[in-house]
């Protein structure tokens, strides 16, 4: 059944509050600034209504997540710190010698009560609303760019695949007869890809050569596992605890696997808008979605800041027609003269490279054409063959036989005349120098709440994550604000 807490219990100890937790204290503003009543309408139809034990108050277990949050503690030790924290014991509404919850509730209450809530949307349109009701926003103008989050679970290298998969067939057949050990061949002293295939394929036809074993469960299954990871390519070699994770590139020389979270936020530093997308997603194409939510929570936007990656034509194009000013420069290789296959080649401002449908990071760039004459001139983009051969998208992208794969980019200087204009313009450049507080935001993100990794696996984890770090976010940002 669902409660219905919001006050607290009696208890002769409640006086302890007003003496020991300053009128001042962050936790104390922020209860009295939130009504959180709005989460038992948003969980109403998560609990049953008319038979059961009554539940924990929800009210008291989002409290929870949201210190969870803004402390950056582990479910145990937010849970462990409940017990002796009186300010946390205020904040969750519970009289100083109440018992605390079992730390498992809170991975019960995140996968069952808030499955299938929007609660990113929700809980920044929160912190809009009472951001724009305490008269704080008053600028008309946001900030957008993206922060990576490494996944909680990083990717195993074919090499590292293939090694585990041959030492779970080897314990197998030891088991059986460990003087197999003499006539298994000699296991690869380097961490070449080729080396590791080619031992696996000598470890099975030993195995399949002597036939005593290939009868027995207990050791076919891990060697059709094996044989299969060796015939399959170095797509499906690549595996991870986390399935939606992708990897992404923030350079040529540095790339990451796990999640992007894009953000836009009003020159107060107040989030307003945000999207969690996998890895390999592009910047730029996130720009529209997040202009609409920001509107979508009472934001005016008369004006958007970001990098190179947002001014691609889809997005000037949708400024002029929104009349937004869109403060991006224009970057050559993405936004002059035209190309074929828009679709299927993404720019990735971080590396400076195009990246194919499936993911992978062009090796080398080469201009061809004279200098100074930009109307002839053409950007070549060369991708790996050996790596286009394998892809697992590759009909229609990769002719086989072919010795080379590349993508060409026309530059074509008057294509985007107009922003070039304006990025000349002293609003422009008077615009572009607030840029750098949406940096500062990320690192707020990263290194006081925990956002360089995902705390979970799954887009669906890394959502809730997000949401409750940026509600966090929002609601201190707000408090100092009115302070």
């Amino acid at each position: 059944m669902l409660p219905k807490q919001q006050s607290f219990l009696l208890s002769p100890y409640t006086e302890l509050y007003d003496v020991l937790i300053p009128k001042d204290h962050m936790l104390r503003r922020m209860d009295e600034l939130v009504d959180f009543s709005f989460v038992y309408e948003e969980l109403h139809d998560n609990y049953c209504h008319d038979n059961g034990r009554t539940a924990v108050d929800p009210v008291r277990m989002f409290k929870y997540l949201l210190l969870k949050s803004i402390f950056d503690l582990s479910d145990i030790d937010l849970v462990e710190r409940s017990k002796t924290d009186l300010s946390f014991k205020f904040f969750l509404h519970m009289a100083p010698e109440e018992a605390v919850i079992d730390p498992s509730l809170l991975t019960k209450f995140r996968k069952l009560r808030l499955k299938g809530m929007k609660l990113l949307d929700l809980l920044i349109g929160k912190t809009v609303e009472i951001a724009i009701e305490k008269g704080v926003i008053r600028s008309k103008s946001i900030i957008v760019d993206a922060t990576h989050t490494q996944a909680r679970y990083t990717q195993k290298t074919p090499q590292a695949v293939l090694r585990e998969r041959s030492k779970r067939l080897r314990k197998a057949i030891y088991t059986l007869d460990e003087s197999m050990k003499s006539k298994f061949p000699a296991k690869p002293a380097t961490d070449v890809l080729e080396n590791e295939i080619q031992y696996s394929q000598q470890l099975v036809a030993v195995i399949e050569q002597d036939g005593r074993f290939t009868g027995l469960p207990k050791v076919t299954e891990p060697l059709n596992l094996l044989k299969e990871t060796v015939t399959d390519d170095v797509e499906h070699l690549q595996t991870s605890a986390d399935p939606d994770a992708k990897m992404g590139h923030k350079s040529v020389d540095f790339s990451f696997f796990g999640y992007k979270t894009h953000i836009a936020m009003s020159e107060e530093r107040i989030i307003t808008a945000a999207t969690i997308t996998t890895g390999e997603k592009h910047d730029g194409k996130q720009l529209q979605t997040l202009i609409e939510k920001s509107k979508a929570v009472g934001m005016k936007v008369e004006t958007v800041i970001g990098d190179a990656a947002y001014s691609e034509k889809d997005n000037l194009a949708y400024s002029a027609q929104e009349n937004i000013q869109l403060v991006a420069k224009l970057h050559p290789l993405i936004t002059q003269g035209n190309r074929k296959k828009e679709d299927e080649f993404e720019f990735n401002k971080d590396a400076g490279m195009y990246v194919c449908k499936a993911g992978h990071l062009a090796t080398r760039r080469a201009r061809q054409g004279k200098k100074g004459q930009g109307e002839n001139q053409t950007d070549t983009y060369y991708f790996d063959v050996e790596t286009c051969k394998r892809c697992l998208v590759r009909e229609g992208c990769y002719k086989d036989g072919a010795k080379s794969k590349t993508y060409s980019v026309s530059i074509k200087s008057d294509e985007h005349l107009a922003q070039a204009v304006f990025q000349e313009s002293e609003v422009f450049k008077t615009k572009a120098k607030e840029r750098y507080k949406i940096e500062a935001k990320n690192s707020e993100l990263k290194h006081r709440h925990g956002y360089d990794v995902a705390s979970s696996s799954g887009l669906i984890g890394m959502e809730m994550q997000g949401a409750m770090a940026i509600f966090a976010v929002n609601l201190k940002r707000i408090l100092k604000l009115m302070s």
